[in-house]
């Protein structure tokens, strides 16, 4: 390591599970890249979902990882690992992490970086990694997306959602959405979704076999469970791959078999984190090839709703779970 690269930095660790007040601001070692790692001067750090489950004690990190929160970050390598190859010192990239992006820097195995698009901040490119590696997996790879499909996608204005109507445009899919206001069924729309349904107004199962004519969707990419994915079901077309990403309404839920077999329905479902480097690293080379150049030529942006520095993450995590964001929040070390 250089010895430019200081002893410590300023981290966000807490010591247990708990409100937003946990994170606060403390002094942590900087870590050291391991074989076929590169450590990153964090300029910027994607705030997530699970990052919030983390901070409850309902996201637990796996045995013998860093505490510190956050699964996305961009800024320069600046370390090495032994055996890196494909990066050099202050290459610009952002990268999917295991943890540890609420800090300034942050090690990543090279596979999970990818270059930092041409003409895009450290602030956009950080908030691509984590919905960007876990729609492409569940909606193209698991699913087996093709140009025609009709998708539904709960939380339109998610992180999850915005990335779902935008890989749905470049890739020609029809992405139907459920948002919780007009504003965001509005928001949903200009940014390309075919529909955009109030769950809190309308009947979403009703008025999606309506959209289509009475075919129902190919797929439905659903974060919420529980009682939902009864519902979501019906939605389906024949044939049609029902891909679990979340729970928020609960892991556990009563399906009709028959339903199932009748239209012939496939039930599947994944989790990002506890998946190996290679498997992500083979995600992050899917995107560079045929996602990132959309980045480079402007067909597709980064969509970010809020700013917050590093040490107001106690802010940014109260603003996530207020649920008005339309797009990802970032801070900013």
């Amino acid at each position: 390591m250089s010895e430019a690269i200081p002893a410590t930095m300023r981290a966000i660790d807490p010591e247990g599970p708990g409100g937003p007040d946990v994170l606060a601001l403390v002094d942590r070692p900087v870590p050291r890249p391991g074989r076929g790692e590169v450590l990153i001067r964090v300029r910027a750090a994607g705030v997530n979902r699970p990052d919030v489950l983390q901070r409850l004690g309902l996201y637990p990190m796996p045995p013998g990882t860093t505490t510190i929160p956050g699964l996305e970050a961009a800024g320069e390598v600046v370390a090495l690992g032994e055996g890196v190859a494909r990066w050099k010192l202050g290459d610009p990239v952002t990268a999917l992490l295991i943890g540890g992006g609420y800090a300034d820097y942050a090690v990543a195995p090279e596979g999970q970086c990818l270059p930092v698009p041409a003409g895009m901040r450290f602030e956009e490119a950080a908030v691509l990694p984590e919905t960007y590696f876990t729609v492409w997996s569940n909606l193209v790879d698991l699913a087996g997306a093709r140009a025609g499909d009709w998708v539904l996608v709960h939380g339109g204005t998610s992180g999850i959602g915005v990335t779902a109507i935008d890989l749905g445009r470049l890739l020609g899919l029809r992405v139907i959405v459920t948002c919780g206001t007009d504003r965001k069924c509005t928001a949903a729309s200009e940014m390309g979704a075919a529909h955009a349904i109030d769950y809190n107004d309308r009947d979403f199962a009703a008025e999606v076999r309506e959209v289509t004519g009475g075919r129902g969707v190919d797929i439905v990419l659903d974060m919420v469970g529980g009682d939902y994915v009864p519902r979501n079901l019906v939605c389906l077309a024949e044939g049609g791959r029902h891909v679990s990403i979340a729970f928020q309404r609960g892991s556990r839920t009563d399906i009709d078999l028959a339903l199932v077999m009748r239209r012939r329905l496939v039930l599947t479902g994944s989790m990002l984190r506890p998946r190996d480097v290679a498997f992500k690293s083979a995600i992050a080379r899917a995107l560079e090839e045929r996602v990132w150049p959309a980045f480079a030529d402007g067909r597709l942006t980064a969509r970010i709703d809020k700013r917050f520095p590093l040490a107001d993450a106690a802010a940014a995590h109260r603003h996530m779970e207020a649920g008005a964001h339309v797009g990802k929040i970032v801070l900013i070390p």
